[in-house]
């Protein structure tokens, strides 16, 4: 093996101590982008694990297919499979870099290789691709715990370090916007605005928060996260990823001073929220708006009269309802053991109006981590899953 490849591998796979790679898991990422033969725009995941090369390159090929190509024929793109069983060891050694010098000649190859990326390795010959193309320093220099390889050792997760740098080019370990500061140390975060966003399940669990970076993309495309796995949810609607209209720049606010969800602040949290969004908050006017705001004195004010007082008839830029689809490359997530994209109506409705409640799903719960209010409508019996 190589100096290069022996770099790569330890980056992606940590130095396993004893018989190396578990046969199970190697084989597990030894797959080619296979796409569906139910869905000809849809790439298929044989086993858990690749997800986390499989969700980004999907959500890339939805981008380009969805808003960079004309007409509605988006679901129809054509391609299929197979290679010579390869041990870890063989595979490792045989693989040979090659440099290119212009991003024409890059595409050229990428190209001419179309047959290597769907055999039994593609995937991985595309992640070791990604990896060489950013430099293996400049990917330590961006994780936080270089001990951490970007394949899990145990249950062949990959880590959100890989999931970032697929997403945004940037192997940073964390979620959130910019930079933080604790116990001295510097934690990276997300820098600029991605093309595509990422949601997870873990923030409605309270384990993280994920950055308008990642939140608001610059496409209606989401990768969605569960504990174990990847799935892709998109829409055609780009008014979703519009600029925030003063009304919904207004809420947000709001609705981070009160984290609960409540629909209400305490009064003394007023001024607060006013100062936030630039709004006259010198102490008369402010107490003149909590009596005009809770003429009651209950000691609240409610959002829908707070947003009714500063921002009248100011409706926002999302429509009631639209079309969403949502993707699972896993064949056993699929109805019928199909890998095909689950169509759906979204409703994202503000906290006055009157709820219509549909179930509550971990996708839909993902999803509320951005729309607090949506509801799903799918056109299946049963809601897709996230796992």
């Amino acid at each position: 093996m190589s100096d290069t490849n022996k770099e790569v591998v330890d980056l992606v796979w940590g130095r396993p101590s004893g018989g190396g790679v578990p046969v199970s898991l190697f084989r597990r990422w030894s797959q080619g982008f296979v796409f569906s033969e139910a869905e000809r725009s849809a790439l298929e995941q044989f086993e858990g694990g690749p997800c986390a090369v499989i969700a980004p390159v999907q959500a890339f090929l939805l981008k380009n297919v969805l808003f960079n190509t004309e007409g509605s024929n988006w679901k129809d793109i054509s391609a299929a499979l197979a290679a010579e069983e390869l041990g870890f060891e063989r595979f490792h050694s045989i693989i040979q870099k090659r440099t290119l010098r212009t991003v024409a000649e890059l595409k050229e190859v990428v190209l001419s290789l179309y047959d290597t990326w769907k055999n039994r390795f593609g995937v991985l010959l595309f992640l070791y691709s990604v990896i060489l193309t950013k430099g293996i320093e400049n990917i330590k220099n961006e994780i936080e715990d270089t001990t951490e390889p970007l394949i899990d050792p145990v249950y062949g997760h990959g880590s959100q370090s890989l999931i970032n740098l697929l997403v945004t080019g940037h192997a940073v370990s964390n979620v959130w916007d910019g930079d933080r500061e604790c116990s001295g140390m510097k934690l990276r975060g997300i820098h600029q605005q991605a093309s595509v966003g990422f949601l997870t399940l873990m923030e409605s669990l309270r384990y993280c928060k994920v950055g308008a970076f990642l939140k608001s993309p610059k496409f209606p495309i989401w990768i969605l996260g569960s504990e174990t796995h990847l799935s892709v949810f998109f829409t055609k609607e780009m008014a979703l990823v519009a600029p925030e209209s003063p009304s919904e720049q207004a809420r947000r606010v709001f609705q981070t001073f009160d984290p609960e969800d409540n629909g209400f602040i305490p009064d003394t949290l007023l001024e607060d929220v006013m100062k936030a969004l630039d709004l006259v908050s010198e102490p008369d006017y402010v107490n003149l708006m909590k009596s005009k705001l809770d003429p009651e004195g209950l000691g609240i004010i409610l959002l829908g009269q707070f947003l009714q007082e500063f921002f009248p008839d100011q409706d926002s830029v999302i429509p009631d309802s639209f079309p969403v689809y949502h993707y699972n490359g896993l064949k056993q997530s699929n109805h019928n053991e199909k890998v095909s994209y689950v169509e759906g109506t979204a409703l994202v409705m503000g906290f006055e109006d009157p709820m219509v409640r549909t179930d509550d799903t971990p996708v839909k719960r993902c999803l509320q981590t951005k729309w607090p209010y949506i509801e799903l409508l799918w056109t299946t019996e049963r809601s897709p899953s996230l796992n």
